[in-house]
Parts: structure tokens; sequence; C-alpha cells
């Protein structure tokens, strides 16, 4: 959630065409690319000998291998169309505009940004119309890479990386242009009732310390218990608001998306008396707070 904005540069040609992005080696027809990578193969037996022992292998132009570099690549510059474009997302972006798609500017700043500088390529391999590329890359530890196998399907003579599973590629050809916007408010909407749930954790956390009294929301900040990013909506799309009674002994919390239909849908409230396990309720209340 810790996410910062970033100025979002588009080029002023990109990829609108199916046929625009079939050529992904553009960048490398030319050279042959060569990839180090940690051998998988070594013999446990060699260790001593082998330890620390780096193979190559041959990434040609249009190969899968090259799709996945050229993907993250793109994704490192903050070129998100013509990155998606290389996967089966790309129906959910070749419909948007380029005042639509900066809307989505900082969600996709959050990948971007999470990208390592050097992806390794480990191995490939291809099977008919399937390949699996290897390749080292952040894991549940952002700070730390490990070995995924990103699947790909070659579509005529294009391979494109699955993203997404076959229910949500049924989805995206259904939703098209909408599908990011719809997610994005889905995304928010699971992020905002997080939050309060952080939130609720965060004010009897501070209560055990003060005698069971509760904190305003600058004051859960202040003492490292609630994130900076839930002063603003800019990046997490909901405005949030803490009440405290005169006592201190009761709170209530709001989440409000920050533009109706757009960044959310649903309303939250939280609130707890300090005796019983505090309940998030939710619903659609046309972008204005609920009340109790």
């Amino acid at each position: 959630m810790n996410c910062k904005l970033f100025i979002f540069l588009f080029l002023a040609f990109c990829c609108l065409a199916p046929s625009g992005c079939a050529n992904v080696g553009n960048d490398t027809a030319n050279n042959t690319l060569t990839e180090t990578a940690t051998n998988a193969s070594i013999n446990p037996g060699d260790s001593n000998r082998n330890a620390g022992l780096r193979s190559s292998i041959k990434i040609e132009p249009n190969s899968p291998a090259d799709v996945v570099r050229t993907f993250y690549k793109y994704l490192r510059e903050h070129k998100f169309r013509e990155a998606i474009f290389l996967t089966n997302l790309r129906p959910a972006i070749e419909g948007l505009t380029e005042t639509e798609l900066r809307e989505y500017q900082v969600d996709f700043e959050r990948i971007g940004n999470a990208i390592p500088e050097n992806i390794v390529i480990s191995g490939e391999v291809i099977s008919g119309d399937r390949a699996t590329v290897m390749a080292n890359l952040p894991g549940e530890d952002p700070d730390k890479t490990e070995v995924q196998k990103i699947e790909l399907r070659k579509d005529g003579d294009v391979w494109i990386i699955l993203s997404v599973d076959e229910a949500a590629e049924a989805r995206i050809k259904k939703e098209g242009k909408n599908y990011f916007r719809l997610l994005r408010i889905e995304t928010h909407e699971d992020e905002a009732r997080d939050m309060l749930d952080r939130i609720s954790r965060a004010e009897f956390a501070f209560a055990m310390q003060k005698g069971g009294e509760f904190a305003d929301l600058e004051t859960l900040i202040k003492a490292g218990l609630l994130p900076n990013d839930v002063r603003t909506a800019e990046s997490t799309g909901y405005n949030y608001k803490l009440f405290l009674s005169d006592s201190k002994r009761e709170f209530t919390a709001l989440a409000t998306p920050a533009e109706y239909g757009k960044s959310g849908r649903l309303s939250f409230l939280l609130y707890s008396d300090g005796t019983k396990t505090p309940q998030i309720i939710s619903r659609d209340n046309g972008g204005k707070p609920l009340s109790r």
C-alpha cells in the first residue's frame, strides 16, 4: 500500500493493432542475446567444483524467452501498453485511449517499480504451441528473487504470456476495456476492508498501552501502527475517517470511495465500543459515507 505517485509517460505511438507487437524481438533482431543463468543441473556430488557455476542460454529473437525478456523490459520502462500487448490481457487494454490508460498509472506502477533491473532467464522449454520459460523474479519477499515458471501460448506466429488463467481470460474477452476498471474497483474494495481491519488491530494495540483509550488516525500513523497512505486516496482509492467518542473508549472508522463507480462502489463502516469484536459492514451507498 505504500506506493508513491510518479509521472507516467506514454509514447506517442503505441501498439494498437494485432500486428503491432507481432515482432517482439525488434530490439534484438540484429543481434543475438545471451542471458547468464544459474545452471539447474549441477551435480550435488560436485558441489565444491561447481560452486557458483554459471551457464548461458541463447535467446533467439521472437522466441518465448525473448518475449519474457521484452515484457519485463517494457514493465521496467513503464511502457505498460506494450508490455500488456505481449500477454493474454491484451483485449483489456487494446481498446483503451491514452487518457483512459493513464487512469491506471498508480496501479501499473506498483508492478513496474517492483521489477528488478536484471531479469535472469534460466531456461526455456517448447512443446508444440506451449512453452515454459524459467526466470529469477521477486517472490513473496519483494527483496529476494526466486526461479519462477512463466507459461506461454503460441497464437499464430506470436508467443504470448499467459498472465491469467482460462476463466479470467474468458472474462477479459467479455468485459474488454472495462476489465481493468472493474478489477480496480474490486481490488480497492478488498483493500478498504483490509485497511479497516488493520485500523481495528492498531486501535486495540494502542489501547492496550494507554489504559483502554483509542487514538485518532494521525496518532496511530505516528506510532507506526498504520501506513502513511491512509491519509489520502491517491493510491488507495478510498477516503478514511476515524471518529472517537468523548471518552476515547469507542471508535468508528469509515471508508468511502474517492470517486464512486471509478475507485470503488461500496462504502464501509467499522464500529467498536471496546468490549465486542469490531464488525465491518458495507453496502453500495451511492458513494456516500455509511452511518450507524
